[in-house]
């Protein structure tokens, strides 16, 4: 997959990994970039398409791939957390609140916009996940309950769409500078440096990015991970 000259959607567009993913393909040469998130009017990035889209909204994300139909490269970047134990009293409440957005609408978005991919010949689908998928830590019951869902979706994925010429690469890493790790202590990766080094593995045709040591020693199951991944 090259990244210049291509037309990508990226989800989650307006800030953190999201707008660094839109700055790095501007910086490769991508074609065309179309950035999306609930409140377009929060795009400030010259040389992309602000659009209106909302994961969790299986109308509005129908309405967008009805419209958007020249992409060759989709890259699911939107996700939340929210802080959730066993024992609390909000559990179910906040497990399926982030699950709604980080694996269903992550579903939504890919279900819809594979069809287009498929028409023009393939392309990549990229997965934003987190060393999360192998972690766990007082607080993250629900966003690494979502990303181990989304990564097995992933893998099936990969399966459906590997004789439609679509690579499917997930993309690993720990701790990375956005608002979302905020009360995260411990040293965060740079969103640029993350978006950066992820283009360049899916130019490379990798199925599987582990940007850091964190993701790597987290497959291995090689870290004790409740201080790696507890908030403060």
């Amino acid at each position: 997959m090259k990244i210049k000259d291509s037309v990508v959607l990226v989800t989650g567009a307006n800030r953190g990994l999201g707008l660094a993913f839109t700055q790095v393909l501007l910086e490769m040469g991508a074609k065309k970039i179309y950035a999306a998130t609930r409140k377009p009017d929060t795009i400030t990035t010259k040389g992309v398409i602000p659009i209106e889209l909302d994961i969790t909204n299986k109308k509005n994300i129908e309405n967008q791939s009805s419209l958007i139909l020249d992409i060759n490269m989709l890259i699911n970047n939107a996700g939340i957390y929210r802080k959730a134990n066993l024992l609390d009293d909000n559990t179910m409440e906040v497990v399926r609140d982030v699950f709604e957005t980080n694996l269903f609408g992550m579903l939504s978005v890919s279900k819809s916009f594979a069809p287009t991919l498929i028409k023009n010949g393939g392309g990549v689908i990229a997965n934003v996940l987190s060393a999360g998928c192998w972690l766990n830590g007082h607080g993250n019951l629900a966003y690494c309950m979502s990303k181990a869902a989304a990564l097995s979706l992933t893998n099936d994925m990969r399966i459906a769409l590997k004789h439609h010429s679509i690579q499917v690469t997930a993309i690993h890493a720990g701790f990375i500078d956005t608002n979302m790790m905020s009360n995260f202590s411990g040293i965060k990766l740079s969103p640029h440096s993350v978006a950066y080094h992820s283009l360049i593995a899916i130019s490379q045709g990798m199925q599987e990015v582990l940007i850091d040591d964190m993701s790597k020693k987290a497959k291995m199951h090689s870290i004790d991970n409740i201080p790696y991944f507890t908030e403060h």
